[in-house]
C-alpha cells in the first residue's frame, strides 16, 4: 500500500496550475534531494528503475561482446535491461539467507568476457558490497547495484548505490516512496553522470554558450532514449522524500513485530541480517519450511507454502512469493536452456518464499488479523 497523503495531493496540484509538466525544476530538486537522503555525488532521475538498469550498463559500455554477471533470483528487468544492450546475462546463485548474491558463485563465473557485475539489493537489504568492490577491482569489472529495493538499505553507514560505479532505484508503488513509475541513478562520476543526462534525453547536448538563444536547438552526437521523469512524478517524490524518516521507522517498527512474531515458528523464517547492516524492509520475505527448503526439498514444501498464502489469502490477507528465480522463466530457460537445479538457491526461494503485508501506517490492528491468521495456520499440521 502506497503511503499517500494530502500533502501529496497539493504539491502535485502545485505542478499541474504551473503548465511545467515534464522534466524540469521539480525533477532537479528531487535529484538533489536524493543525492542528499544517500550520500551518492550526482542523481539522475529517470522513467524506471528497468530504464535506469538500461543507461548504467550503456554508460558502462556493455555491448554484443559481452558478458554481465547478476544474480539468478531477482526481479526480471534486472536480466532484461542486460539483454536490451546485447550483452550476455549469466546467472549465479544466491545466499538463501539472505536472498543477495552469493560472491563466491559470482566470482566463478567471471571469463574474459565479463564487463559488468550487478549486484542486487533484494527486499531492502544490501548485498556484500565490500566483497563485490574487492572482486571488481581484481578482475577490472564495473559494478551496477540494483537497487530498485535499496531505499533506506545501509551496510556500515553507507546507502545502497554508493559503492558501485552506478547505483539504480525504483519509485514503484510497490516500493517505499513512489512516484507512480519512475526511477534514479545514482553516480560517483561527474562525467557518468553528463553522459546519463545526455542519453535519458534522446542522446542531446546543448550547444556551448547557447543559452537562450531561440534558433538554436541542442545537437545529437549519439544515440539516446525517451527516458526522462515528468515534474509530476519529481513533485510527488519530493513530497513522499520529506517523510522519508517517518516511513523508514514505520516499516522497520512492523519488520520488529514480526519478528518477534515469528521467533518460536520453526516453520516460517524471516529476514536475516548480518551485523553492520541496516535493513530497509521494502518488503518483509519469509522462508517457510527453511530448513527443507535449503535442502532442496522443494516440491512439497511450494504445495504447503501455498496453502499457507491461500489461507491468508481466504481471510483477506494478501502476499506473494518474494520475487523470480529467471532460470525457470520461459524467456530465459529457452534462450539459454536452463534447468531449474541449474541455480537451486534461487529456485528454492522462489519456491519457498513468502512476503507478508508491509507497509507505513499498517495498524495494530491489521497486523493482529495477519499474527493471529499464521497461529491459526500453524496450529493445522504444518
Amino acid at each position: 500500500r502506497p503511503d499517500i497523503r494530502e500533502s501529496d495531493f497539493e504539491i502535485v496540484k502545485e505542478v499541474l496550475k504551473s503548465g511545467w509538466v515534464v522534466q524540469g525544476p521539480k525533477v532537479k530538486e528531487f535529484e538533489n534531494l536524493w543525492s542528499d537522503f544517500t550520500g551518492a555525488k550526482h542523481s539522475v532521475a529517470v522513467s524506471s528503475c528497468t530504464t535506469a538498469l538500461h543507461l548504467a550498463l550503456v554508460a558502462s559500455g556493455a555491448d554484443r561482446s559481452d558478458e554481465v554477471i547478476l544474480p539468478a533470483y531477482t526481479w526480471i528487468a534486472t536480466a532484461n535491461a542486460v539483454e536490451y544492450t546485447g550483452a550476455t546475462p549469466v546467472f549465479c546463485d544466491i545466499d538463501i539467507r539472505t536472498f543477495n548474491i552469493d560472491t563466491v558463485s559470482a566470482e566463478k563465473k567471471i571469463t574474459k568476457k565479463t564487463k559488468v557485475i550487478i549486484p542486487v539489493h533484494l527486499f531492502g537489504l544490501n548485498a556484500d558490497m565490500d566483497r563485490i568492490m574487492e572482486i571488481a577491482g581484481r578482475h577490472n569489472l564495473k559494478v551496477v547495484e540494483d537497487a530498485a529495493c535499496g531505499f533506506g538499505a545501509y551496510n556500515n553507514g553507507k546507502h545502497s548505490g554508493t559503492s558501485g560505479n552506478f547505483g539504480c532505484f525504483s519509485f514503484h508503488p510497490r516500493k517505499a516512496i513512489t512516484t507512480g513509475e519512475g526511477g534514479m541513478i545514482t553516480t560517483g562520476s561527474e562525467e557518468n553522470a553528463k553522459l546519463l543526462r545526455s542519453l535519458r534525453d534522446h542522446g542531446a547536448e546543448p550547444i556551448s554558450g547557447s543559452g537562450n538563444i531561440p534558433y538554436l536547438l541542442p545537437e545529437f552526437n549519439k544515440l539516446g532514449y525517451n527516458y526522462r521523469m515528468t515534474d509530476i512524478q519529481a513533485a510527488l517524490g519530493t513530497a513522499q522524500l520529506s517523510r522519508a524518516g517517518i516511513i523508514l521507522k514505520e516499516r522497520r517498527e512492523t519488520a520488529a513485530k514480526y519478528d518477534a512474531l515469528l521467533q518460536d515458528l520453526n516453520w516460517l523464517r524471516g529476514p536475516y541480517v548480518p551485523e553492520g547492516f541496516e535493513h530497509g524492509y521494502q518488503s518483509y520475505v519469509c522462508l517457510f519450511k527453511p530448513e527443507e527448503a535449503e535442502k532442496g526439498d522443494v516440491d512439497k514444501i511450494t504445495m504447503r507454502r501455498n496453502q499457507f498464502m491461500q489461507f491468508l489469502y481466504d481471510r483477506g490477507i494478501s502476499t506473494r512469493p518474494g520475487t523470480h528465480a529467471l532460470h525457470i522463466q520461459g524467456y530465459y530457460e529457452k534462450k539459454y536452456k536452463y534447468k531449474p537445479q541449474d541455480y537451486p538457491k534461487s529456485f528454492a526461494a522462489d519456491k519457498c518464499s513468502v512476503a507478508l503485508p508491509m507497509y507505513a501506517g499498517m495498524t495494530d490492528d491489521e497486523f493482529n488479523h495477519v499474527a493471529e491468521c499464521i497461529y491459526q495456520f500453524g496450529r493445522k499440521a504444518v
